[in-house]
């Protein structure tokens, strides 16, 4: 089974920036590392060596690294794409992610987050969570939360 390349689309800033490390190539080997990491260790490595080299992460930082965070989790449970739509967050699965034992549980999760997750069966079925907020702190750990509990049902 192909590994599959989640596609992330979220209405968030994230990036290095220049004032923060102004020299590209280091600057192109964080960039690197964040996108290697594969588990919770490789990002909590990443985040202690970027602190320990250039201080404090501004915002933009944390959030490309809860993107890497969002990216590895999403693999696990064959996610292909997650984009924002307006204050909603959409979770598209890859076709194949029945053939690899992952059971959506909708009463879980409707139990859990009631009117504000939908459900879209289909090929590729469709999830869209709505969050309520443009705020990307809110955003990212929403995700993060959300994909986690699609992790344990």
């Amino acid at each position: 089974m192909p590994e599959i390349d989640t596609q992330i689309d979220l209405n968030v800033t994230s990036y290095i920036p220049d004032d923060y490390i102004s020299d590209s190539d280091q600057k192109i080997e964080i960039y690197q590392k964040i996108a290697l990491c594969k588990t919770e260790e490789d990002i909590q490595n990443i985040i202690d060596e970027i602190i320990d080299r250039f201080g404090n992460m501004p915002n933009e930082l944390e959030n490309l690294v809860d993107i890497a965070r969002i990216k590895y989790l999403a693999k696990q449970i064959y996610l292909e794409k997650i984009a924002s739509k307006k204050t909603s967050v959409v979770f598209i699965f890859n076709q194949n992610y029945h053939k690899n034992k992952i059971e959506l549980n909708p009463t879980q999760l409707i139990k859990k987050y009631g009117t504000k997750i939908k459900f879209s069966a289909g090929i590729k079925p469709i999830i869209t969570l709505e969050i309520g907020s443009n705020d990307e702190r809110k955003i990212l750990n929403e995700v993060t939360k959300f994909i986690k509990k699609l992790l344990e049902t």
